[in-house]
């Protein structure tokens, strides 16, 4: 396995291809729950007026039946997602189906002008032909292991490998 990059220094670059991806009409939204914290601090960082958007994907999953409903944040978009160019953000691009879902979730609010998605980490092994405008990494780990986004209580964040069950 390759070693873990350090999340704040991946937190960086994101921010910059954040930056050179926005245009004066973007709005930022997060997917729950790594996703959000992202997009709440990039948000901040990026002197964005208001609030972003945080969209859920558990309604639109494939395997709904199976994980139900979560006990992270619900979806909230905070304009109007018709004609919007929307930015997307989560924390690890794996093999799309989360992407899938939430784009499933977004139609549900209306028909955005243009939707792009960046990422703190791609990891490869996607089932879906979906794609990153900008990962700030990409990391390769066996299908046994998941990455995962942690944030500490002091906002910092970090990067965890947990085995799969």
């Amino acid at each position: 396995m390759s070693s873990i990059p350090d999340a704040e220094a991946l937190y960086k670059e994101l921010l910059k291809g954040v930056k050179a991806l926005m245009r004066p009409q973007s709005k930022l939204v997060g997917i729950t729950s790594g996703g959000a914290w992202l997009v709440e601090r990039l948000q901040k960082d990026l002197g964005l007026p208001g609030a972003p958007g945080v969209i859920s994907s558990a309604m639109h999953r494939d395997d709904f039946a199976r994980r139900g409903l979560s006990a992270s944040a619900q979806t909230s978009l905070p304009f109007d997602v018709n004609g919007c160019d929307v930015l997307l953000l989560d924390d690890v691009l794996y093999t799309g189906r989360t992407i899938r879902a939430v784009l499933n979730e977004l139609f549900d609010f209306g028909r955005p002008a243009c939707v792009r998605l960046a990422v703190l980490v791609d990891r490869g092994g996607r089932e879906l032909p979906v794609a990153a405008d900008f990962a700030a990494a990409k990391l390769t780990l066996p299908d046994t292991q998941l990455l995962a986004l942690a944030r500490a209580d002091d906002g910092a964040f970090s990067l965890k490998v947990e085995e799969n069950r």
